[in-house]
């Protein structure tokens, strides 16, 4: 069965698989500001889709199961150099790029230190959840890519959006969003770190690939700064 029937079979109905209106990518700080609990609820209807068909962690691959045993495995196993694909031998990128090794050994292991906190979030989630990829729709937000569909922590996806938008403060109003609707978040900044340096070093990592200086900048400030940022949350 193909991606997307099964996707249609695992999310529930309240999410658009052919989401019409305004792409996000458009919105500024004030918008966003006034409208952002939209964003969030219907983030949040992506963590209700029935997984119960699907085993382990990390990606879809084209059988349509995510790849790895464990989320330790998952999240290691992105950064592996020896694997025949586009990735292999990438650590030659420090060399080659602005992209550092003491800058991404400081952050993978801080990554890995708070992996322990998200070994048993098990949900579904978009995994490339940048602000092109959403469209404002009337009373919710759409999804347009499923392609990177995952399984792992459902904190993925806001960490997702912070790396895009860090000016939009997303997990500094995402954790007064859960507790004002009495939403379960155990370990919420540990999680969140941990989610946000996994998806930040991948970029990193991409961003370096192709040689763009400008984006790799941004990504380091802003993984730089983001514990300082959430410590009190």
């Amino acid at each position: 069965m193909n991606r997307d029937k099964l996707l249609r079979q695992w999310l529930p109905e309240s999410i658009s698989l052919n989401p019409i209106g305004r792409n996000a990518e458009e919105i500024w700080i004030e918008e966003f500001d006034k409208i952002y609990l939209q964003f969030f609820d219907s983030v949040m209807e992506i963590q209700k889709a029935d997984i119960s068909s699907l085993r382990g962690f990390g990606e879809l691959t084209e059988n349509q199961q995510p790849e790895y045993a464990s989320f330790h495995e998952f999240i290691t196993e992105t950064f592996a150099d020896n694997k025949e694909n586009y990735w292999k031998n990438w650590r030659e990128l420090f060399d080659t790029s602005l992209m550092t090794k003491e800058f991404f050994d400081t952050y993978y292991e801080k990554m890995l230190y708070y992996s322990r906190y998200c070994e048993e979030q098990r949900y579904f989630t978009n995994n490339s959840l940048f602000f092109g990829n959403m469209v404002i729709m009337d009373h919710s937000v759409g999804f347009m890519d499923w392609s990177r569909a995952a399984v792992t922590d459902w904190l993925l996806d806001f960490a997702c959006m912070d790396l895009h938008r860090p000016y939009f403060l997303i997990p500094e109003k995402l954790a007064p969003y859960l507790r004002e609707r009495g939403i379960e978040a155990e370990n919420f900044r540990e999680r969140f770190l941990c989610m946000a340096y996994y998806k930040g070093l991948d970029g990193l990592r991409w961003h370096a690939s192709i040689q763009d200086d400008t984006s790799c900048k941004t990504i380091m400030e802003s993984i730089g700064k983001l514990e300082k940022r959430i410590e009190n949350l």
